[in-house]
C-alpha cells in the first residue's frame, strides 16, 4: 500500500525516532509499504518518519538499472566511518525537487536487523553510502538541508511551504 510522504517542515521529520522492539507483522507490513512508496516515488531511500511512523527503520535500494536489492534496516547504526570524504548531490522525497552538495564519509559500516530477526553488517561506498546515511539522518531528525548554509536552507524550507499551500488548495 502506498503511503503519503511527509513534505518538509513537518515537525515529525525533526524528531527522533523510537527503536524497534519487535518484528511484528505491523513492521513487515510497513517496510512493505515503504519498499512500494520509495519505488512509486521515485526514490533511492525512505525513512519510516517520512511516513509518519516515529520508529528506527529504513528501506534502500541504489540500484538504478538492472536487478533490485531492496534493503529493509531496522535499528541500524553506522559502527565505522572513513575519514575520506564524498560530495553527492543530495535530494529528498521529503523535500521534493530540491538538491544540494552535501559531503560525508565516502564510506561506512552499518549494523542493523533484517526482517528475519538477525543481525546484519556491511559495508557502504558510493551512492549506498551517501543514501544509508541520509536516511538514518532521518531517524535521528535530520534533514540534508540541514547540512546547508542558513540561507540557502530557509530559501528552501520556504519553497517547501509555498508548495504544501498549493497542495492543500488543490484537495
Amino acid at each position: 500500500m502506498l503511503r503519503p510522504i511527509l513534505i518538509h517542515p513537518d515537525p515529525r521529520l525533526k524528531k527522533l525516532c523510537d527503536p524497534v522492539t519487535g518484528i511484528t507483522d505491523e513492521i513487515r507490513m510497513l517496510a512493505d509499504d515503504m519498499l512500494e512508496t520509495m519505488y512509486d516515488a521515485p526514490g533511492v531511500g525512505l525513512a519510516a518518519p517520512q511516513v509518519g511512523v516515529m520508529k528506527r527503520l529504513l528501506v534502500m535500494d541504489c540500484v538504478k538499472e538492472g536487478t533490485p536489492e531492496p534493503l529493509v534496516l531496522i535499528n541500524p547504526q553506522v559502527t565505522w566511518s572513513s575519514e575520506d570524504l564524498s560530495s553527492y548531490e543530495e535530494g529528498c522525497l521529503s523535500i521534493p525537487d530540491q538538491y544540494a552538495e552535501v559531503k560525508r564519509p565516502a564510506s561506512v559500516i552499518v549494523r542493523w536487523t533484517g526482517l528475519d530477526g538477525a543481525e546484519e553488517e556491511r559495508s557502504f561506498e558510493g551512492l549506498w553510502a551517501t543514501c544509508v546515511q541520509h536516511e538514518i539522518d532521518h531517524l535521528d531528525g535530520k534533514l540534508f538541508i540541514d547540512y546547508l548554509g542558513p540561507l540557502k536552507r530557509q530559501m528552501i524550507t520556504r519553497k517547501m511551504e509555498k508548495l504544501k499551500r498549493e497542495r492543500a488548495r488543490t484537495v
